[in-house]
This record gives structure tokens, sequence and C-alpha cells, in this order.
């Protein structure tokens, strides 16, 4: 190799290794772009290194050739008859070697003890010794220029006079500068040739890559003529292969938004008419309050005025939470369930005994071990237990305990209440969706803000019949993080 091809290859590797770092700024065209181009540039740098390697042997073997004739026609024209060494210099043969060699020709024959030579005295010997019979192909400088030189050594059949020596060494040689100039014109050429494929090829990629991502820029002109609102799927025919599955992708997660947007829409909707249900009670008997003028009537409106000012409150209580159980990131992390069962037992406790309610625990072992966000599993527990409270009559039964295997963790509470029907219990956990027996005190948000943290969870609510007697038993199950399946 050159060392102008060598400074061409480092060229486009260094260059190479500075497209790589703009790859990732680039759009896809543009990636595909500096990804091709300079692989061709590299296989035809490759390709015009190999011509050039071939073009040197193929020149090489061919003038190598000419050497070999030219030693074996002298050769061949070697006598001792006379009693010394004669030659007969084919001089036609020379002259038409001089033509194709395009340099000047050299040629020397000596006896192996040299006191009888022709031709060039000085030429330089072969680096090696010689093996009889064997020509030997060799490059050297002669008076300042490149020569090829072939050498050839053998036997006489007898001694020339004068001289001892019984073997003639015989050696032929060209100027380099043909070789040289024949490769070079080859070299040209094959640039030339590679350069006018090269430029094809770059032009070809550059219509391909147009007409390939022809579709892409097709669909981010209907996506960016889009408004706002429109979450409708986008159309996946015309696509190719490779872009369909991101396509899908795409159409799933604004399925998942248009439905988080009903949800939130639902939730505003319903949430205002909850609220100004309230609100316009409130005005009502403030208004009667103040038409009132017996002490008892005024007192008796106060009192249910500041019912429903309680119930206001825990419905506007149960909305913020149903919203942070929708929205509020999930930061899992190991705590202990025996602990959790005892907290939100000891903080209504006070509530269960204004009924009469017994309200226990099975408490596992201290120290029982569970991974969830705990904060938002206290308030899924602690809307279960109002529940119970709320519809277990009078001196009733709840009972709360926890449970846990490979698959995953329970949170269960227990009651002995009126229960629910088994169609109804299907219906249950939508949001404001209150049971048949539910009384005035009930908004239907704790099963719906419970459900909505056991799935933020990846588990599940469920609400079953009490295996014992008359009664509803209320799960939250979510799975071991090895178990549950892949985030939306």
């Amino acid at each position: 190799m050159s060392r102008e091809e060598a400074v061409w290859i480092s060229c486009i590797v260094g260059m190479s290794l500075n497209i790589t770092g703009r790859l990732r700024r680039a759009s896809l065209w543009q990636r595909l772009a500096l990804l091709l181009f300079p692989a061709l540039l590299v296989v035809t740098a490759l390709e015009l290194w190999m011509t050039r390697h071939d073009a040197l042997a193929a020149a090489n073997a061919a003038y190598d050739r000419s050497l070999l004739g030219a030693l074996k026609s002298i050769d061949a024209n070697i006598s001792t008859a006379s009693g010394g060494l004669s030659v007969e210099l084919p001089y036609t043969m020379f002259e038409f070697f001089e033509l194709t060699a395009s340099g000047q020709v050299f040629f020397r024959v000596s006896t192996s003890d040299g006191l009888v030579e022709l031709g060039s005295a000085d030429l330089p010997a072969p680096p090696a010794e010689l093996k009889m019979g064997v020509p030997a192909f060799y490059d050297a400088i002669y008076f300042g220029e490149a020569v090829r030189l072939a050498a050839y050594r053998r036997d006489l059949d007898r001694a020339p006079a004068g001289s001892t020596g019984r073997s003639v060494l015989i050696q032929v040689g060209e100027s380099t500068r043909s070789r040289q100039e024949f490769s070079a014109r080859f070299v040209r050429s094959a640039a030339l040739r590679d350069g006018l494929v090269l430029a094809m090829l770059l032009c070809g990629t550059a219509i391909a890559l147009a007409a390939a991502l022809r579709p892409l820029s097709r669909l981010a002109r209907e996506v960016g003529a889009r408004t706002s609102d429109d979450l409708t799927r986008i159309a996946e025919t015309d696509l190719p292969a490779e872009v369909r599955p991101l396509v899908a992708a795409v159409n799933q997660q604004m399925s998942r938004t248009q439905e988080l947007v009903s949800q939130q829409r639902q939730f505003l909707d319903d949430a205002s008419h909850q609220l100004r249900t309230h609100l316009t009670t409130l005005q009502m008997q403030a208004d009667y309050a103040r038409r009132e003028e017996d002490p008892a009537q005024v007192r008796a409106a106060l009192d249910a005025l500041g019912t429903e000012i309680g119930r206001a409150t825990r419905s506007a209580q149960q909305l913020l939470a149903l919203g942070r159980s929708d929205t509020v990131s999930v930061e899992p992390a190991e705590f202990d369930l025996a602990a959790l069962l005892r907290e939100v037992a000891v903080d209504l406790l006070p509530l269960a005994r204004a009924k009469r309610i017994d309200l226990g625990i099975h408490s596992p072992t201290p120290g029982f071990p569970a991974v969830a966000d705990r904060g938002l599993m206290r308030e899924a527990l602690g809307n279960l237990v109002s529940n119970a409270i709320a519809y277990t009559p009078a001196e009733g039964t709840i009972t709360l305990f926890a449970a846990g295997d490979a698959a995953g963790w329970s949170l269960n509470v227990e009651d002995n209440g009126p229960g629910i029907d088994e169609e109804e219990r299907a219906a249950l956990g939508q949001r404001f969706r209150r049971g048949a027996r539910a009384g005035k005190g009930g908004f239907g948000l704790g099963l719906a803000i419970a459900r909505s943290i056991a799935q933020r969870h990846r588990g599940e609510l469920r609400l079953e019949a009490r295996e014992a007697g008359p009664g509803l038993h209320a799960i939250i199950w979510w799975p071991r993080a090895s178990s549950a399946p892949a985030s939306d």
C-alpha cells in the first residue's frame, strides 16, 4: 500500500469516527446516509487497493516471464565447443524485449570462478546461493535505479580455456519503470471505473432511502396536522413492516391516554355533581335556619348543617384520595404488614366503638414483610375498614388480617354485616357506585379508591361472600415483583 492510499484510508476512518458522534443528533434519513455512505467509500477503497495489488502481481508475473525468456534464450546460445566461452546474443530478441520493457536491459554471463565474463560485470549478485538449474528473481538497485533481475546457474560441459569454473551464471535485468507505469495506468483506469460505480451507488442509495422513508414522512405530516384533542388511531396500512410495531405501540398509548382522559372527565363530572349536591344542601339548611324563629328548630337545623358539613368534608377527602391514587407515583418499599394492620385498626377503633363493633386483628407474626407503597396501601385498607364499619350493624364483628405466598400478598377485611349479592359485587368498585343497602352517609368512593390502588400495584380488589355466615370479605391482592406483569 502506498503512502497516499494509507493517508486516504486513515482520513476515511477518522471521518467515520466523527460521523458516529453525530448519529445521536441526526434524523433517520441522515443516520442511514451517514452509515451507508462511509461504508460504500471504505468498500470502494478496499476494492481499489486489492485491484492495485492484483495489477502489480500480474505485471510482475508477465515481466518476469519476459526475463525468463531472455534468460533461457541466452543460455541456449552459450557454447564451449571452441575451447573458450562463447555466447551468440539474440539481438533481435533483446530489441523486442527493450521495446516491451520500455527501459534499458542488462545481461551478464560469467563462469563460477569469475575469470570469464560477458556483459555488465557489475550487475548486483543474487541475494542467496542459487540452486543449480533453478532460476531466481530478485530486486536490486543498479546505477541508482530500481531493477528487476533473473539469475540462473548451470553446469558447463567443460571448463573454458584459462578458467577452472565448471558452471556458468547467467543474469538478465531490466528497469522496473515500465512495470510501475503499467500498474499506474491500470490503477488509474480502475479508480475511474470505481469512482463512477461509487457515484452511481450513492445516487441509487439516496433515491432508495428517499423512497423507503417516504411513508414515514407522510406519517409525520399526518400526525403533525392533527389537533391537540385528536386521539384517534393512526392508520397502519401502507406502512413498512418495521414501522408497524411502533405505530401499534403509539396507538395503544393513545388508547390509554384517551381512556385516562375519559376517566378524568367522568371523575370531574361526578365530583362536581357530588360537591354541588353538598353545597346545595348546605345552602338550603342555612336558609332554613335563618327563617326559623324557634330556637329548637334553629338548633336542629344547625345540627343538620354540621352533619352535612362533615359529609362534605368526608366526600372532599375521598375525592382527593381517589385523585391521588390515580396520579401519584408508586414507590414500592419493604414494610411490615402486621404493623400496618395495627395502625389502621387503632386509627378507626373510636369509630367502631361508637357503633359497639368488635374491631379485631388476626395479626400475623411480627415482622411480616411485604413490598408495596405503604402510604397508598394504608389509604386503601383504611377505606375498606371505614366501609365495613359504616355497613356493619351495631354490635357486629370486623376482622383484619394479612396473608402472603410465593405469588404475592393480600390485605383482608371481613365483616358479619348484611353482605352484598353476587351480581352487585361485580359492579361495586366503580366510582360513585353504591350498594343497594348503602345509607345516606356513603359516596361510593371507598371501594373505588381501594381498587385503583390495587391496580396501580398490578393487583386487584376482590369482593367475596364471607365463608362463615353472612357478611363480606374484601381482599386487596398484589403480586410480587418477579411475578408482576410488565408495566404499561
